[in-house]
């Protein structure tokens, strides 16, 4: 049986998509996971060059805080250091280069951070790198390379989850007011003396099996569909994440068929 997606739900102000696995099983769902958190490509600081740096934190820290800063990643331009023409040397299609000077007294945000690339700047404009007081200054060159997430998580596009479709099925309700005390996520609408399902709500609960729990007119099934799920941090696009995973499941097969 072939593998079919439904979308379900896209939250963009949340930077979340869920859809409905068809034909698939938890082996399949797990190496989705696995491949978009550990294995999908983005950009992240690597190498800094710290010119000046005598605010509170030390050189370490603000390298460090630097390098989980998720940078927009156009997957098109960049490639890693191993697959690059210049060998892994350093050249504009392996490397992005990004400054970072402030001397100002207040909160250093990583949006006065200058790019070489309009395209790959940092996600969040307000993301606080760290303070300065009166005098004090940082001016840092950062080299920003290609990376995955199971080399750093600095690496990793974002999370990815799934679990099993639920089937929420509501009869004869002893005591549906009881129910709607104990409703606290929007599953359930008491209409008279009636509960009606809202289904938009049920993927997201995480309190069904209590309600199956608290009457016995309310029962839970799972289908063998499966719901997934993926997050992102900003530097790719949701759906680029899913099929730049797909793609690298299928190179890794056709090598496993050359090996074979």
């Amino acid at each position: 049986m072939a593998i079919k997606l439904e979308k379900i739900k896209e939250e963009r102000k949340k930077n979340k998509l869920t859809f409905l696995l068809k034909g698939a099983d938890e082996v399949f769902a797990n190496t989705m996971r696995r491949l978009i958190i550990e294995e999908v490509p983005t950009l992240a600081v690597e190498e800094l060059e710290i010119k000046d740096n005598n605010s509170a934190l030390y050189d370490e820290m603000l390298g460090l805080r630097l390098g989980l800063c998720p940078i927009k990643t156009d997957l098109k331009s960049y490639n890693s250091k191993e697959s690059c023409k210049c060998g892994g040397v350093g050249c504009a299609h392996c490397e992005l280069k990004m400054t970072l000077k402030a001397n100002k007294k207040g909160y250093v945000y990583t949006e006065e951070a200058q790019s070489t690339d309009p395209k790959c700047t940092f996600v969040q404009e307000k993301m606080p790198i760290t303070k300065l007081l009166a005098k004090q200054k940082v001016d840092v060159l950062m080299t920003a390379v290609i990376g995955q997430g199971k080399m750093h998580t600095k690496w990793s596009p974002g999370i990815a989850f799934y679990k099993k479709e639920p089937i929420l099925k509501v009869g004869t309700v002893k005591d549906a007011e009881n129910v709607m005390k104990n409703c606290t996520d929007g599953v359930f609408t008491l209409k008279g003396k009636k509960l009606e399902v809202n289904a938009e709500n049920v993927y997201d609960s995480q309190l069904l099996e209590y309600y199956a729990d608290l009457d016995q007119g309310i029962s839970l099934e799972f289908s063998d569909n499966i719901i997934f799920t993926v997050e992102g941090w900003g530097q790719l696009g949701l759906k680029e994440m899913v099929t730049t995973a797909t793609e690298i499941l299928v190179e890794k097969i056709e090598k496993l068929e050359q090996l074979i």
